[in-house]
C-alpha cells in the first residue's frame, strides 16, 4: 500500500491515538503542519479508500482508526527504500552514510551490538 508523506503524517497521528474523529485529527496536526481542515480531512478519505484507516459512525461524526499497522507500513517502506537504492542490500546502506558521516558514535555502537546479536543468534 502507497501511503504519500503527508498521509504518513495523519496515519502517525492515528498510530499514536485512535479512534480519532476529524476534528481530533485536524487538532493534532493544526500547530506542526499549518494544514487547512479540507486538507486533512481529503488525507483521511484518501486512506479510507485506499483501505489504511476505518470510519466508524459514532453520533453525527465518524471516529477514525488505523487498519494498517505501523510496523507493516515501516517493513514496506524500507524494503522499497533498499530495493530502490541499493540493490535489497543492508550493507551499501550503512556503507553510504558512513562514507558521508551520518553516523554517530552511538549509531555505530548500536550497530556494533546488533551485529554482535546477530552472530551470537540461534
Amino acid at each position: 500500500m502507497q501511503i504519500s508523506e503527508a498521509e504518513s503524517a495523519v496515519m502517525d497521528v492515528l498510530w499514536q491515538r485512535s479512534p480519532l474523529s476529524a476534528e481530533e485529527v485536524v487538532a493534532a496536526l493544526a500547530d506542526a503542519r499549518q494544514w487547512q481542515e479540507a486538507t486533512i480531512k481529503t488525507l483521511l478519505n484518501r486512506l479510507l479508500n485506499k483501505g489504511a484507516i476505518s470510519a466508524e459512525k459514532s453520533g453525527r461524526r465518524y471516529l477514525y482508526a488505523p487498519l494498517l499497522k505501523r510496523e507493516d507500513w515501516v517493513n514496506e517502506e524500507s524494503q522499497g527504500l533498499l530495493e530502490r537504492l541499493f540493490g535489497g542490500r543492508v550493507a551499501p546502506l550503512v556503507a553510504h552514510f558512513s562514507q558521508h558521516r551520518k553516523l554517530s558514535a552511538a549509531d555505530v555502537a548500536e550497530l556494533r551490538k546488533l551485529l554482535g546479536e546477530i552472530d551470537d543468534g540461534p
